[in-house]
């Protein structure tokens, strides 16, 4: 894990289920919640979020140095540090639109077949079948 950050920095850690994907301190990480993109600087107030997919990006100099997918998660907050638990990872640049298409019909048909199931089983169904629509926009970038 990235040690403390430094002056005017936050540090940034990204963990998938496998590793450690990214540790750094950075400018600004912005997250996708569920409630809506976050930016986050250091100093800011602690707090967790569930991430829905979407991209990570981190900032430096003023510009966009990273974009990475996450299918999904949760993000902790303190005011020196921003930890991404990722359900998945994938740099934004090594997404592919085909297989994010395939991804998208098999959350389809799971969305579909999960409409007499349990309320719990249809959000799963359609929060997966969101996250697969996001890796496409993704992907088409």
């Amino acid at each position: 894990m990235a040690q403390a950050a430094t002056a005017g920095k936050i540090g940034f850690d990204l963990v998938s289920p496998e590793k450690l994907l990214l540790s750094a301190d950075v400018d600004l990480v912005e997250i996708p919640a569920e409630e809506g993109d976050i930016g986050v600087l250091a100093g800011h107030a602690p707090m967790i979020v569930n991430l829905r997919g979407g991209i990570i990006r981190i900032h430096e100099g003023g510009e966009v140095t990273q974009r990475l997918f996450v299918s999904g998660g949760f993000c902790e907050v303190t005011p020196q540090r921003c930890t991404v638990l990722a359900d998945e990872a994938t740099p934004a640049d090594e997404l592919d639109r085909v297989r994010a298409e395939a991804r998208v019909k098999e959350a389809e048909a799971a969305y579909q077949a999960a409409a007499r199931a349990d309320e719990a089983t249809r959000e799963a169904a359609f929060a997966r079948l969101l996250s697969a629509q996001a890796m496409v926009a993704a992907a088409g970038r």
